[in-house]
């Protein structure tokens, strides 16, 4: 059984899916084409993926400590676990994030993983831009990745949280 609700976040409304152990299996962006879960209450089995998402917001989280059981190709759980592996604040190229999972010229092939990745923020698709430096490519759209970003360095600038909760 899947348990789903929806946290209103300081970028919009997530939609969290977790199953019966508590693995989340999906955190879907605003405005993605999921039907809307219903909102989020106390022992709805989504709690400690909402008090996560606050800490994270609010600038106290720079990790995650959830069990992931995202489905998806053997390349792209991998490409998922690289994503894993880009620190807090830091950003990746889709080049980079290729050679991290060994196949250096897969760049357009991770692209296409990290399109796919049912955990945004958790697993951190938003922390990968352009070889150039450039934001390209996010399901929550562009803007939404420069909030995110624009939050990560101002909790390690430590000048507050900017998409604070």
């Amino acid at each position: 059984m899947v348990h789903a609700s929806s946290y209103r976040s300081p970028i919009g409304v997530l939609q969290i899916h977790v199953d019966d152990r508590g693995r989340l299996l999906r955190l879907e962006l605003p405005g993605s084409a999921v039907a809307p879960a219903p909102r989020h209450r106390a022992g709805d089995g989504t709690d400690h993926v909402v008090l996560q998402l606050e800490q994270y917001f609010a600038g106290e989280r720079r990790t995650f400590d959830l069990e992931l059981a995202p489905a998806g190709t053997p390349f792209q759980q991998r490409a998922w676990r690289a994503l894993r592996r880009i620190p807090f604040g830091a950003t990746r190229s889709y080049q980079q994030q290729a050679a991290a999972i060994g196949n250096p010229r897969a760049m357009r092939a991770v692209g296409a993983a990290n399109g796919r990745n049912p955990i945004a923020i958790v697993v951190p698709c938003h922390r990968v831009i352009g070889k150039d430096g450039s934001l390209v490519g996010f399901g929550g759209g562009l803007d939404c990745k420069r909030r995110l970003l624009a939050h990560e360095a101002a909790v390690l600038a430590g000048t507050g949280a900017a998409c604070g909760a």
